[in-house]
């Protein structure tokens, strides 16, 4: 069980929130601490880059296995798009690749002459 105090930057409002974890790692608060804060980073810091390069949270799809296939799709994208060791950010590699067939091409690894 973790019990957090969060408090909100905007209103200044303070809450408690508690979440359960099953581990198993032995009962030492450091390291379970650690190892939740660790999930959390990597969690957002996905959740963030869908956010910005793809408008994920603006989408509105109302059929669940459509937005699924979509999410699906983004997070192979985004795959894609660490991958190539060009200069740019992730945003302006998939604008770079929508606009140039030869670029889309090169990261999809199609031969293109």
């Amino acid at each position: 069980m973790v019990t957090r105090v969060v408090t909100c930057k905007a209103t200044g409002a303070v809450s408690r929130e508690v979440a359960y974890y099953i581990s198993s790692l032995r009962p030492n608060a450091r390291r379970i601490g650690g190892a939740i804060r660790g999930h959390w980073s990597i969690e957002n810091g996905l959740h963030w880059v869908l956010d910005v390069v793809f408008r994920e949270d603006a989408r509105r799809l109302y059929d669940r296995t459509a937005a699924e296939n979509v999410a699906f799709l983004n997070r192979l994208a985004l795959s894609v798009l660490r991958g190539d060791a060009s200069k740019g950010s992730l945003k302006v590699k998939r604008k770079r690749a929508g606009w140039n067939i030869h670029y889309l091409a090169q990261l999809l690894g199609i031969p293109h002459s």
